[in-house]
């Protein structure tokens, strides 16, 4: 079966990433359906769309929109699948709803996305841990590269552009690639943040 305009996914392992392995002991991080921090975001493809161009294949391990896998609630609080959901474990997604994919091990940026891994705080008088509105492109839109930026460059974006997801075990900004706003040039002292939890995820 294929779709005209839509993908159709599975997720990776479950819809929900909401227990941890702490020694020979499963802890449940969340029971609420409807936080979409513990919503799965990893999916693999089952097919492509029959209409378009696309860069994904099917096979691939993708990253897409919380929305995919969430379950909610009705007024009878009964639980339902989100709009996405077509049978069993298959789900329709639109391509905008797709961020990265990774083939060979390798994590890629969809177009009109890149993913940044923000920068460890250095101002001793902030509170912040990590600098606001700056860091290293990690997956990158390639669309960039005709404008003399690459990969690993050093950027800033627009506020409120940062979306957050862990990939691998790296907390990365998914920004949209008109939201780059300046590369900026390496002084030495950078250094990239990465939370201890997200490590573990």
């Amino acid at each position: 079966m294929k779709s005209v305009t839509n993908f159709i996914i599975k997720p990776k392992e479950t819809r929900y990433n909401n227990i941890k392995k702490v020694g020979d002991k499963d802890l449940i991080l969340n029971t609420e359906i409807f936080t979409h921090q513990n919503v799965s975001r990893n999916a693999i493809v089952l097919e492509t769309p029959t209409v378009g161009c696309t860069e994904v294949r099917q096979g691939d391990e993708v990253i897409v929109h919380h929305n995919v896998f969430r379950r909610w609630k009705d007024i009878k609080n009964r639980e339902q699948n989100s709009k996405s959901f077509y049978k069993e474990d298959m789900y329709f997604v639109m391509p905008d709803q797709i961020f990265a994919y990774k083939r060979n091990d390798v994590w890629r940026a969809v177009k009109g996305f890149s993913f940044i891994q923000p920068l460890e705080n250095t101002d001793k008088f902030s509170m912040d841990k990590e600098t606001p509105l700056k860091g290293v492109i990690k997956h990158i839109d390639p669309d960039l590269m005709d404008k003399d930026i690459y990969l690993n460059s050093l950027v800033g974006f627009a506020p409120n552009s940062e979306y957050e997801f862990i990939i691998d075990g790296q907390r990365l900004y998914r920004v949209p690639t008109n939201a780059i706003t300046i590369k900026y040039e390496y002084q030495g002292n950078e250094k990239e943040y990465n939370p201890s939890w997200a490590q573990s995820s």
